[in-house]
């Protein structure tokens, strides 16, 4: 699995696979009863693999697999690679609350500007955003740095799973 330096977060993957979904599905719904190393879940034609919350950290990474099939084409495999969902969520929040706080800013600066009033205030309140903006975003590269090794090795697990199959 190759991990490119593009601005990219939550890497992701695609697969076409000779294999039936169902069949598929079916064999990670059973590696998930029988493994303790990965936390498995199966809902509908979505499965999610995570590290058991013991060996969790705040940045672990899970790879949600979406896996379907549509007539006479083969096995379609869609891989996703991002931190829980509770983590993403509250980092796209921050970013957010960050854009938001800019435009805010920017109107802010306007208004002050159209008054002829001083506006050292809000131009030291847009920096002040514009680097919280970059914090947040090498806090995501750091974090999906710090636990690339967790990615191949959930990835060299669906691997796995998927040669047992065929």
């Amino acid at each position: 699995m190759k991990l490119s330096n593009d601005i990219v977060l939550r890497p992701r993957f695609f697969e076409d696979l000779d294999i039936p979904a169902e069949k598929l599905l079916d064999a990670f719904e059973e590696e998930g009863r029988s493994n303790k190393k990965f936390s498995i879940t199966r809902i509908d034609h979505h499965v999610f693999i995570r590290f058991p919350k013991h060996k969790q950290s705040f940045w672990s990474p899970q790879l949600h697999l979406e896996i379907y099939q549509y007539p006479n084409e083969p096995t379609k495999l869609k891989g996703l690679f991002g931190p829980s969902p509770t983590v993403w969520t509250l980092f796209m929040f921050l970013h957010f609350m960050v854009a938001t706080s800019f435009i805010g800013a920017l109107i802010w600066l306007y208004v002050n500007i159209s008054l002829q009033k001083s506006y050292f205030f809000a131009v030291v309140t847009l920096i002040s955003l514009f680097i919280a903006w970059f914090v947040l975003y090498f806090a995501g590269r750091l974090g999906k740095e710090s636990n690339k090794n967790e990615m191949f090795i959930l990835h060299y697990f669906m691997k796995d799973t998927i040669q047992a199959i065929k």
